[in-house]
């Protein structure tokens, strides 16, 4: 066990491809965490299959490194702007944030998210400007936005006073001085934590206390909670009181809190992390970030005290309240059941149920349906991921189109709003003003990088950039980068046309035939391929015109007994769009549902039946 001056706690955090996991493994190989012959693969800390896929990281993750006598407690946490509830949480275990700023990007929209939080909540950032060997960087210029970045968001003198540091996390190295030091190792960095980090506000003396900050759960023990302990030491086995607490004012932190439960609790087992792994021991002591099992309940925010007689509560964390919500629906169409489990209403509750144990940024709510319920998270993404888990765990169910969730306030509604960011080549302008324009979308500001690049701060409903992406790609021909953060709500804009074109929908059920086909995609883009399987009420491509169109695309030639004079031409096919799974979810118009499966994304209209849908 280290003392409580020889701990530092520390999290990593930066806007998404600034380089956070990269860094990280740097500093595991200037650490020595594994031997000199060990096989380690790169973006460790993205242990997920998805996260290695995609090359994010979608939830918080904790490891320790040893460092001259002292105990490195470094959390990597997610860069995109739906998993940010993951980034509120883990900032109430650590005493201090590593600000990753990008030294040609500098300063984006998640940067300014994270770092207004972390400097609310009092921490000191260090700064470190990543990627400062690469062509085109300009590491002054992006300190001296980050420096007018914490001026902006209202920094103390002490912490706009932060230290810097520059370096590659590719590359394997950090320095002081871009000019005068030598750029071996990553020792700049780890000093320079060790140095300026202040170790854990705790204290050894006294009763035990610790805040959940983090939840995990195991098939065998349950709840896991994972938190710093702020004063004392806990044995196995010993006795605690788990008090729980809530805002009473609509989860603000500024207002008045109460007090919700108390309950008589016994630590099963204890862990702490060192290295990647997570270790058992028989005591853990303040200061450092454990792990606790044992009550069959814990929830974010809860206290644990161990003062039997006078337990301490502390304040519940805040997590900011979702966007975005789709419904999960039991899937109901002809092809259920072919390509993975079929589930029931019951065990779609407790699938997500079981979500709901860790990923707190998510919402349920059962409405009474009796074919689904309605699922709401932070963004179109934080609900994509949760729906590709659920897919490769061999499920089958029905999502409907994202909807924004508003609010009513003097009788006046209130929508969800982003700061949206674009960079994108000066010729792609034009294209870009316009389609933003048509989604209610307000330019804030323009900046010319001097590059070729433009970069354009837009004020936009959510609800605006549903859709838009692929659409964005498209108009940029791949060369645009556009992020965006929530930013409060605000009046509700108005009616956004999201889609111009309607859906070509089949009308019977059986194979996709070439020959129909051929004729179809003069009407459309084609979804399908020939031979591919396909019911009645299933999309299979994309209309001309604006209004949907029924097609039979199961048609064959029929057979005569003349020789047409055509006989001998070959069908000719356009390759079909590949519709993806954040594809469908964003082109599907509010009538209309993905239909996910362990192999297929399929698209459908909510009703089958023709003659019925056209009645609803």
């Amino acid at each position: 066990m280290h003392p409580v001056e020889k701990i530092r706690n520390i999290a990593v955090i930066a806007h998404i491809d600034h380089g956070k996991t990269t860094l990280i493994d740097a500093v595991f190989k200037a650490a020595k965490v594994f031997r000199d012959n060990a096989r380690v693969a790169e973006r460790i800390m993205d242990s997920g299959a998805i996260e290695r896929e995609r090359g994010i990281t979608i939830r918080s993750k904790h490891c320790t490194i040893e460092w001259k006598g002292y105990l490195i407690n470094l959390i990597d946490t997610p860069g995109h702007a739906d998993f940010s509830g993951e980034v509120e949480r883990v900032l109430s275990t650590v005493d201090s944030v590593l600000l990753l700023v990008d030294a040609n990007e500098g300063p984006m929209p998640q940067t300014r998210y994270v770092l207004q939080h972390a400097l609310r909540i009092g921490l000191k950032p260090l700064v470190f400007i990543n990627k400062a060997d690469r062509p085109g960087s300009n590491p002054v210029n992006a300190l001296n936005r980050t420096f007018d970045l914490f001026i902006e968001l209202g920094a103390s003198d002490e912490q706009a006073d932060f230290p810097v540091v520059y370096g590659s996390g590719l590359e394997g190295w950090a320095v002081e001085d871009l000019d005068g030091d030598e750029r071996i190792g990553m020792d700049a960095l780890l000093d320079a934590i060790v140095d300026h980090v202040n170790p854990p506000k705790a204290h050894m003396k006294g009763t035990f206390i610790m805040q959940v900050s983090t939840l995990g759960w195991n098939e065998y023990i349950g709840r896991i909670g994972c938190g710093k302990v702020l004063q004392g030491s806990l044995k196995k086995g010993d006795a605690f009181v788990r008090t729980t607490s809530r805002w009473i004012d609509s989860g603000k932190q500024d207002g008045a809190w109460e007090i919700t439960g108390s309950f008589v609790e016994k630590s099963a087992q204890l862990w702490v992390t060192r290295g990647l792994d997570r270790v058992e021991v028989g005591r853990v002591t303040a200061g450092d970030i454990v792990w606790i099992s044992g009550p069959g309940e814990i929830n974010i925010g809860d206290t644990f005290s161990a003062n039997l007689e006078e337990p301490v509560t502390l304040p519940p964390l805040s997590i900011e309240e979702p966007t975005v919500s789709m419904f999960f629906l039991v899937n109901n169409g002809p092809f259920a059941g072919q390509e993975g489990q079929a589930i029931t209403l019951r065990q779609l509750k407790s699938r997500l149920e079981r979500e709901l144990e860790s990923n707190v940024a998510l919402h349920m709510e059962d409405l009474g349906r009796p074919d689904g319920v309605k699922v709401s998270g932070r963004g179109e993404l934080h609900l994509a991921i949760l729906i590709e888990e659920m897919r490769r765990e061999g499920l089958e169910f029905c999502v409907s189109k994202p909807e924004v969730i508003t609010e009513t306030l003097d009788g006046k509604i209130y929508e969800p709003m982003e700061a949206l960011t674009i960079d994108i080549p000066e010729e792609f302008q034009g294209v870009v003003f316009e389609k933003l324009s048509r989604r209610k979308g307000r330019m804030t500001g323009l900046q010319n990088l001097r590059t070729g690049i433009v970069r354009l701060d837009f004020q936009i409903p959510t609800r605006g950039l549903i859709g838009y992406r692929n659409e964005f790609l498209t108009d940029t021909k791949g060369l645009g980068i556009m992020s965006s953060l929530f930013n409060g709500y605000g009046p509700w804009t108005g009616e956004i046309r999201f889609r111009e074109r309607g859906s070509m929908v089949s009308m019977e059920t059986g194979v996709a035939t070439a020959y129909q086909l051929e004729n179809l995609q003069q009407r459309g883009v084609l979804f399908i391929s020939p031979m591919d399987r396909i019911y009645e009420g299933m999309v299979i491509g994309e209309h001309s015109r604006p209004k949907d169109m029924s097609c039979n695309p199961a048609k064959k030639k029929q057979m005569t007994n003349h020789r047409a004079s055509t006989k001998e031409q070959g069908i000719k096919l356009d390759v079909p769009r590949e519709m993806t799974l954040e594809k469908a979810l964003e082109w599907i118009a509010m009538d209309e549902l993905v239909e996910v499966t362990p192999r297929s994304a399929r698209i459908r209209k909510a009703v089958l039946d023709g003659a019925k849908r056209e009645k609803h």
